[in-house]
């Protein structure tokens, strides 16, 4: 809706009504170090962080209308403050640096809608130590005369630190104060150079000195901090003219060869001036020895030779060299002096030449005999080598080219000519059986030249044998075997020595000895051994043979082997029974053994097996093969069962038992063995029986047992008697000697003791008297009234060939041969005494006895 003039006109005077009746607002002014007011006279650190809140705008207004609080910059300055347009809270938003901006200006404006009150303010920005020193007028370069004196100041530098207070402040040192030769002023930055050094061009030229600017410190953030800078100050030294020449690539040698021509340039020395930054002009010239053969170009120092080699008298010329600098003026200036040696070389043109008796040669023969003394030097060979050069290029070494160790040649090593010297070095490598004929080839090569030239001779050895070797066996032990019957001079072994040597010192000749050597012989030449003609080997006797052969060579010297031959058995024994078998007695339930032994060495030929022949009847007695025992069948267990299975009522029985050798082929023997049956019970009864029964076949065992009963009486006598002695001893008494004569009560006339003692005497003899009595067929000890002794065995047959009469029989045992002795006759009127069994083995007792004394007798 828009007014016309009239009501624009009555619209303006009614606001100016208004605006006369409302006061503007005001800041409070609280002073310098207020935080709230219109900032008057406010100081802000230059470090304060961004976001700070710094300060407070606070003001009034009369009404108490609402205020506002506004703050501006000039349009090309930095907004480096925002408010809070309500509170008035001032806020660092930008970061301040004192360096750059020290004041700024703003203006603050408070209002309460109707009026706007605005103040400029000017805020400072104070100082922080956040600025390091900086150098000025970098790089520093300074140019320093080597004689400049200790203590002179030669640069200074300047460094600058924006900030104030101490943090503005500089102060000056080095880095490495101790390796460096020069100073710095704290407070100035004056370089100076330290007293008591000094600088040399020559060894330095040049210094490099690390100068430290730092600040006096100071407050950063609340910490208190010191920056410093570094500068690098170049110290370069001029050189000075003070050092003498100096020659270079000393030491200097020359070489004139013998086709060098006269003018030709030897070497060049070199030289230059000490003082190397400005160095003078060098001049070269020679002072003494060179006798006119050599000259020097004063300006490039090159030294010639202007006389032919051929004239020079002197192998070796030392030269002395010296140089002049000439300074600025052209004047003199330091010298110097350098040694030059010369030598005048022969050219290596020959090479090293050996020589016979006629002249050079290349080829030098020799006949020796093997294993020469150690150390012999071969004089059949006389060689000479020669270098026609001279000084170096004529020295050579000589070396043998073979087989290594065996030879040593003198001299090893030459110069121009020498006689050559070969020596025995290993004389046990020179045999004849390795080698016939050795080949060195003599090599001299020379040492000290490029060309090495060199040269060679064969040196051939033709070698002689000698008696050196001993023969000796293919083997130190040979073994043979040989059958014992083997017909005299039977082959049984071959030795074989063999000789190295040749001619009569390698035949060998064969010979044996030894304790076992009797029964053999050797062929001298072909080592054969065989038996002697007439020798015959038995394998029971001796089984084996050792001795020794030896092989000798026309010399006499000599090896020995050993020899061991073994005697093979062989079954030529047939087996022998032993003499007591002929008669056996058996109790029921205990077997009876025979045995048998074979003569023979060895197994299985000695082996024995065992069987029965022939026995009536055949089912009573079993026999073990191995062990010759004989047991009744397993069904026969009395002598009732025994009686009711044979068709005799005897107790004895005959068997005809074989021992056969495993041999081949095999021997057997056969005897004839009567057996006699008893009963345990009937034993028992009888101890003195039992005892006779196990005494029958060793009839020594019972002289033992009485020769030890009688040992045993003897000793409890002694003891007794011991024991006596000692009791009475031991009583101190003393007892008369004296006898004691009683008489005996009623004493029996002599007579009747001596019919006493011829009773006693005739009742122990009688014992071993037998007595006929009528048989007991049932053979069952069941007789009415006293015992009978039971019927003797019907004897066995007859051998073929009688023996004389009175003399015991011996029978040898054949396959068909009986052992059964002849039985000796009984008196039929003799009584028997005791029991029927103790008869029987006093019997078989006294049988034993007999043919032992028959034995015993034909022995001797």
């Amino acid at each position: 809706m828009r007014h016309g003039p009239p009501a624009a006109l009555a619209l303006g005077l009614l606001r100016l009504c208004l605006a006369q009746a409302n006061f503007a607002p005001h800041f409070f002014d609280n002073g310098v170090d207020s935080t709230n007011g219109n900032m008057a006279l406010f100081s802000l650190p230059e470090d304060t962080p961004v976001g700070s809140h710094v300060y407070t705008l606070n003001g009034t207004d009369p009404e108490g209308d609402p205020i506002s609080y506004h703050i501006n910059f000039d349009p090309s300055a930095r907004n480096v403050f925002s408010v809070d347009p309500n509170f008035g809270n001032i806020t660092l938003v930008e970061e301040l640096d004192r360096e750059r901006e020290e004041e700024i200006e703003a203006i603050v404006s408070i209002s309460d809608g109707l009026n706007l009150v605005a103040e400029k303010v000017v805020i400072l920005v104070t100082d922080a130590n956040d600025e390091a020193p900086r150098f000025i007028q970098e790089p520093y370069v300074v140019l320093v005369p080597e004689d400049t004196p200790p203590g002179s100041s030669i640069f200074k530098v300047h460094a600058v630190d924006k900030d104030t207070g101490s943090g503005g402040s500089v102060t000056y040192f080095l880095q490495n104060l101790r390796s460096s030769k020069f100073a710095v002023d704290r407070h100035s930055g004056v370089l100076r150079l330290r007293p008591g050094t000094a600088l040399d061009y020559e060894k330095t030229r040049a210094h490099f000195v690390t100068v430290v600017a730092k600040d006096g410190g100071g407050q950063l953030r609340g910490a208190d901090v010191v920056f410093s800078a570094t500068a690098t100050v170049t110290v370069n030294v001029q050189d000075i003219q003070d050092m003498v020449p100096v020659f270079v690539g000393t030491p200097y040698y020359g070489y004139v060869y013998e086709d060098t021509l006269p003018g030709s340039e030897v070497l060049t020395v070199a030289a230059m001036d000490g003082d190397r930054g400005r160095p003078n002009r060098i001049l070269y010239s020679l002072v003494n020895g060179s006798e006119g053969a050599f000259e020097i170009n004063e300006t490039s120092g090159a030294i010639s030779v202007v006389q032919n080699p051929a004239q020079l008298q002197r192998e070796v010329y030392e030269l002395h060299v010296q140089v002049t600098e000439v300074g600025t003026a052209g004047d003199p200036a330091a010298q110097a002096r350098a040694p030059v040696i010369i030598r005048i070389m022969d050219l290596n043109n020959h090479p090293p030449t050996f020589y016979g008796e006629s002249g050079p040669q290349n080829r030098f023969e020799l006949s020796l005999h093997e294993h020469p003394p150690q150390g012999e030097i071969l004089r059949g060979l006389k060689i000479t080598v020669n270098d026609s050069d001279q000084g170096a290029n004529a020295k050579f070494n000589l070396r043998l080219v073979g087989p290594r160790g065996i030879f040593r040649v003198v001299p090893q090593t030459v110069l121009n000519e020498a006689q050559v010297t070969i020596i025995v070095e290993n004389s046990a490598a020179i045999d004849f059986e390795k080698f016939k004929v050795l080949t060195f080839k003599l090599l001299a090569i020379e040492v000290n030249t490029l060309e090495k030239f060199s040269s060679t001779a064969d040196v051939v050895i033709q070698l002689q044998d000698t008696n050196d070797n001993v023969p000796k066996f293919t083997s130190h032990y040979y073994i043979a075997r040989i059958p014992e019957n083997a017909p005299g001079g039977s082959t049984v072994v071959a030795v074989t020595a063999v000789d190295p040597d040749t001619g009569p010192w390698g035949e060998v000749r064969y010979s044996i000895y030894g304790t076992g050597a009797d029964l053999f012989l050797i062929h001298p030449s072909s080592g054969v051994i065989y038996t002697q003609p007439w020798a015959s080997l038995d394998a029971e006797a001796i089984t084996r043979y050792n001795f020794y052969a030896k092989a000798e060579d026309m010399a006499g010297r000599y090896s020995l082997a050993e020899v061991s031959i073994t005697v093979l058995d062989v079954n030529d024994h047939s087996p022998q029974f032993g003499q007591n078998i002929q008669e056996k007695t058996m109790v029921l339930g205990t077997p009876v053994k025979i045995e048998a032994t074979d003569q023979d060495a060895e197994e299985p030929n000695n082996l024995v097996d065992y069987s029965i022949t022939h026995a009536e009847p055949a089912d009573v007695f079993d026999i073990d093969v191995h062990t010759g025992e004989i047991r009744l069948k397993n069904f026969i267990h009395s002598l009732e069962a025994l009686h009711n299975v044979t068709h005799t009522r005897d107790c004895t029985w005959s068997l005809e038992v074989q021992a056969k050798d495993r041999g081949s082929p095999s021997f057997s023997t056969t005897a004839l063995l009567k057996i006699d049956i008893t009963d345990t019970e009937m034993l028992s009864r009888d101890p003195v029986a039992a005892f006779l029964m196990q005494t029958k076949d060793n009839p020594m065992k019972a002289v033992g047992v009485l020769a030890g009963v009688m040992a045993v009486v003897v000793a409890m006598t002694v003891l007794i008697s011991t024991a006596t002695f000692w009791r009475n001893k031991k009583s101190n008494k003393v007892l008369p000697v004296r006898r004691v004569f009683r008489r005996r009560p009623g004493s029996t006339p002599r007579t009747v003791r001596i019919e006493w003692l011829k009773f006693r005497r005739a009742k122990a003899a009688a014992k071993f008297v037998l007595q006929e009595d009528p048989p007991n067929e049932n053979c069952n000890n069941n007789r009415r009234g006293r015992s009978l002794p039971p019927r003797a065995p019907a004897p066995p047959p007859p051998p073929q060939a009688a023996a004389a009469a009175g003399a015991a029989r011996r029978t040898v045992p054949t396959v068909s041969g009986s052992l059964a002795p002849q039985q000796p006759r009984r008196s039929p009127t003799s009584k028997a005494l005791g029991s029927p069994v103790q008869s029987a083995l006093i019997s078989e007792l006294k049988q034993k006895f007999e043919k032992k004394s028959a034995d015993n007798k034909a022995y001797y």
